[in-house]
């Protein structure tokens, strides 16, 4: 998928760490944003295995390959490059792997921005935590471009209920 073709923000870009962590400074997701966004992830990920970041800070969830590799050319997040495309953090922006044609879309729009350490080879974008219902929507949007871009595979349409209760939770977002 390489056509998010996003609108632009509102606002001004919030403050970000210069360095690592790369974190959001201002402008903050709500928690129960936050929250919502994360169920989601845990909902609608296919196939994700879900488990602590293993290069982000303490506290944000991560989003990895269940045993299988991504698509040729494609370039996840540090350390292993192939394994984990996306991360919440605790003030609910996130760190995601996307292709060069999202990447510049997110940035121009105004919805990122590349992590200090990117690179050809270090592939990180952030996306700046949802501040309203409408943002959560968007920010859905570019998951969902990460996780094609990580697998190959679109999402599948949901059968459950937003809020029903899934048999399995494996993040332990349902209580």
């Amino acid at each position: 998928m390489a056509d998010l073709n996003l609108p632009a923000r509102t606002g001004h870009r919030p403050e970000t760490g210069p360095s690592v962590p790369h974190v959001q400074l201002s402008q903050n997701s709500p928690d129960h944003l936050s929250e919502r966004l994360k169920q989601w992830m845990a909902d609608s990920l296919d196939g994700a295995v879900i488990r602590p970041s293993e290069v982000s800070e303490p506290g944000s969830l991560a989003f990895f390959l269940n045993d299988t590799l991504p698509p040729s050319g494609a370039v996840l997040l540090p350390p292993r490059l192939n394994a984990e495309f996306v991360h919440v953090h605790p003030d609910g922006s996130l760190h995601l792997a996307l292709s060069q044609d999202d990447q510049q879309d997110l940035i121009a729009k105004g919805w990122g921005e590349r992590h200090p350490l990117y690179s050809p080879t270090i592939n990180v974008v952030m996306l700046y935590g949802p501040r309203t219902d409408n943002e959560l929507e968007i920010t859905k949007t570019v998951v969902t471009a990460s996780y094609h871009y990580a697998t190959g595979h679109n999402l599948r349409p949901q059968t459950q209920t937003p809020g029903e209760p899934r048999a399995a939770d494996p993040a332990g977002l349902n209580g």
